[in-house]
């Protein structure tokens, strides 16, 4: 089952593979961004664009280099918001266009439980006590996991729209086990949309195959 038409509405078109292909067409750009970094870390830039290539392609933009910004974020066409995500086994990228679409933040972790230490650098003391509640009620999520994905997908939802950094501590998220939503509310002064201060994103996440992923999708105000 895709992952990302699991969590994504219909404005928003995705593309995901979960292996590197041989053949993948690149940009000497692109090539050049990672001309130094090992073999591991050029199949999965080339790889996650060749899947923002053909989602662009769904929303009709022609083929172009996709680069990246001084925070590392992804430099999308004129009029096009979206974001990438990779891990291993995962590659997958959404895009919308930005009439419809005011931001997209998507995430993708291996469904495994945290390394040693990182709940604790992640996890305010509300989301601790949420967590060892989830694990009891439901133990065959890894919630921890769960929780850092959702986190990195508020992050990509916010630069965007802020063009600053938002912390691990700065959103608070909780999680519908039932409904597989999650809402991050922000602990710090939220983005401007259409004149409306955004307090908390609200998202989708699904696990299968394997993976985690998370997606946020931020309207435009009503």
């Amino acid at each position: 089952m895709p992952l990302l038409g699991d969590v994504l509405p219909a404005p928003v078109m995705w593309s995901e593979l979960f292996d590197d292909p041989d053949e993948v067409t690149t940009f000497p750009e692109e090539d050049a961004a990672v001309s130094r970094a090992v073999p591991k870390r050029q199949r999965e830039y080339r790889t996650v664009r060749h899947c923002a290539r053909l989602a662009l392609g769904s929303l009709g933009v022609a083929p172009a280099p996709i680069l990246s910004g001084p925070k590392r974020e992804p430099l999308w066409p004129e009029g096009v918001v979206g974001a990438m995500t990779h891990c291993a086994g995962y590659r997958g990228a959404a895009v919308a266009r930005w009439a419809e679409v005011r931001s997209v933040g998507i995430d993708a972790e291996p469904h495994q439980a945290l390394p040693d230490g990182v709940q604790a650098s992640v996890a305010t003391d509300g989301e601790t006590a949420q967590l060892a509640r989830l694990a009891v009620s439901h133990p065959t999520v890894h919630w921890d996991r769960l929780l850092f994905c959702a986190k990195e997908a508020t992050y990509k939802a916010w630069f965007p729209l802020t063009r600053t950094w938002l912390g691990f501590e700065d959103a608070d998220i909780r999680m519908d086990p039932d409904t597989r939503t999650f809402t991050s509310t922000l602990l710090v002064p939220g983005p401007l949309v259409d004149g409306e201060r955004l307090g908390s994103f609200t998202g989708r996440w699904t696990v299968d195959a394997g993976l985690v992923l998370t997606a946020i999708v931020v309207l435009p105000a009503a």
